[in-house]
């Protein structure tokens, strides 16, 4: 038996057992389904006034969407196809380098929106993380930056200081700290090696409906938003 039939016989074994991977064979057929576009856990008018119905209808619907259409169509014909998008981003040096800048551009809109979506929920009163809404997440808070408001301003800061389109990010890094970073465009912190728990989408067509040009009061109204449950939980995925 040649190398190719042996590498192609231990494939469909694996296939038969439900192995995800076999190491040394890059990506693994997990799934031929194309990747879609779930619908949100609020409706569009949820997250009003702080972000208006029609802005989070087009973002959804028109801009993660394009990102999904994209991203199909260039691994169409690809065994990646199908693989966790989170994966994708974490082993690019394994996408062919000739469609590779389309699957960052497109496989990181589609990951970033998914996890934006995620920690957004229906807007009360000014909120923060505490002990009772993130019990894990609040007390690396305080380590890190001493209070919730040093981070909402650091966060802020950084938000403001991305030229263009991109995101501001608050992440677990390698040695399991948090740590404010930004991206341009549709690049994702999972793709240096760090684990988001916190983003703000901050390409125009996330706010500018509403607030127009004014980034500043979109950056500060972020905070009514989000859902300090949810950022718990990605914390404590990150750690684990």
């Amino acid at each position: 038996m040649n190398r190719r039939d042996m590498i192609s016989t231990t494939l469909k074994g694996a296939a038969l057992l439900g192995i995800a991977s076999i190491p040394g064979v890059a990506f693994a057929k997990r799934s031929t389904a194309p990747y879609t576009l779930a619908p949100l856990p609020y409706a569009y008018d949820a997250l009003e006034p702080h972000i208006d119905a029609l802005t989070m209808e087009i973002h959804h619907s028109k801009h993660h969407q394009a990102f999904i259409t994209n991203l199909n169509r260039v691994l169409a014909d690809s065994p990646l196809l199908g693989t966790p998008i989170e994966e994708l981003l974490t082993r690019l040096n394994e996408v062919p380098a000739n469609i590779r800048q389309t699957v960052i551009n497109n496989g990181g809109g589609h990951a970033n929106h998914a996890f934006f979506w995620s920690i957004l929920h229906k807007p009360g009163p000014w909120n923060e993380p505490d002990r009772s809404n993130a019990p894990e997440f609040y007390p690396a808070v305080l380590e890190q930056f001493r209070s919730p408001g040093n981070l909402f301003e650091l966060f802020d800061k950084a938000a403001m200081s991305v030229f263009g389109s991109g995101w501001a990010w608050l992440v677990v890094n390698a040695d399991k700290k948090l740590e404010i970073m930004t991206t341009a465009n549709q690049d994702s912190p999972l793709m240096v090696g760090k684990t988001p728990v916190l983003g703000l989408d901050v390409w125009e067509h996330a706010y500018y409906l509403k607030h127009q040009n004014l980034r500043t009061n979109y950056v500060r109204t972020f905070w009514s938003v989000v859902n300090w449950s949810a950022v718990n939980a990605h914390y404590k995925k990150a750690l684990s």
